[in-house]
């Protein structure tokens, strides 16, 4: 293996500073490692990607404006280092697999899983067969899905993990709400909706409330719109979830779900009442 693959040339992508810093100093204490840049979102991460031509790339997938996946999607294959995506979620395993991510790793990274990932991106960089790439990617997403890599190319040829318009993979059976270090999977079905506060979600399901920091946008994409429909800027509603439908003068309408809760349709949204009738 020539020097310049030796020391591998990395640049790290993530909104928050401090998951930035970190993956920086565990990164620089690997051997054989460079890190040549930080970008802060996905727009700087394609520039610097493009200019710098780094061996890998860490990208967080969870970001304002161009997510991970997106930027990853909006660089020329050609051009496409090794990426291993870096996420407090592991609903897009099978997203990261689309792209042709060599790893993906989750929130806190653990040096041993991050000297893993590293391993995979030397392996994928000395080897130009391809057969061998996807069963490494096979076996990281088997990792997360808990499903064998077997199961998961029988999935594939079948197309049941395919990603795209219409494709109900697209939309993850459970959305992950991290708080205070503890992950609760909470069933997308489960949800009655959704609002606003602040810079949080507050996901209602079951009687339980959980609240979440991701924007609404961000949320929005991981659920399913045939199911989900946003009828206030601050609002998400589970439309099977909805049993009267109230009109007022003023043009808004109230929306009474069946465990009585009454969610105000702004205006701007009222076309929205189609899906419901």
């Amino acid at each position: 293996m020539s020097d310049a693959v030796e020391k591998l040339k990395t640049i790290v992508v993530d909104d928050e500073p401090l998951a930035r810093r970190g993956l920086r100093l565990r990164l620089e204490q690997m051997d054989g490692v460079e890190v040549i840049a930080e970008c802060s979102n996905g727009r700087e991460g394609r520039e610097q990607i493009l200019e710098l031509h780094p061996d890998v790339v860490f990208v967080d997938i969870q970001m304002p404006g161009v997510n991970g996946l997106q930027m990853v999607q909006q660089i020329p294959e050609e051009q496409l280092p090794q990426v291993v995506f870096v996420t407090a979620y592991d609903q897009y395993a099978v997203e990261a697999f689309e792209v042709n991510a060599v790893d993906y790793v989750l929130k806190p990274i653990e040096e041993e899983r991050l000297a893993l990932a590293l391993a995979r991106v030397r392996e994928k960089l000395a080897s130009a067969d391809i057969a061998t790439q996807r069963e490494q990617l096979l076996e990281a997403v088997a990792d997360l899905t808990r499903e064998s890599p077997e199961v998961l190319e029988r999935k594939l040829a079948a197309g049941d993990l395919h990603v795209g318009e219409g494709g109900s993979s697209r939309y993850p059976e459970k959305i992950a709400i991290k708080d205070a270090g503890r992950i609760t999977l909470v069933p997308a079905r489960e949800i009655d909706w959704i609002d606003a506060a602040g810079d949080y979600m507050c996901v209602h399901a079951n009687g339980e409330t959980h609240v979440m920091r991701i924007t609404m946008k961000e949320l929005e994409q991981q659920l399913d719109p045939r199911v989900f429909q946003r009828i206030h800027r601050s609002t998400i509603v589970n439309l099977g979830r909805v049993r009267e439908i109230c009109a007022h003068i003023n043009g808004e309408y109230h929306l009474v779900l069946n465990n009585g809760e009454r969610l105000k349709m702004s205006r701007s949204y009222k076309n929205k009442v189609q899906h419901f009738l």
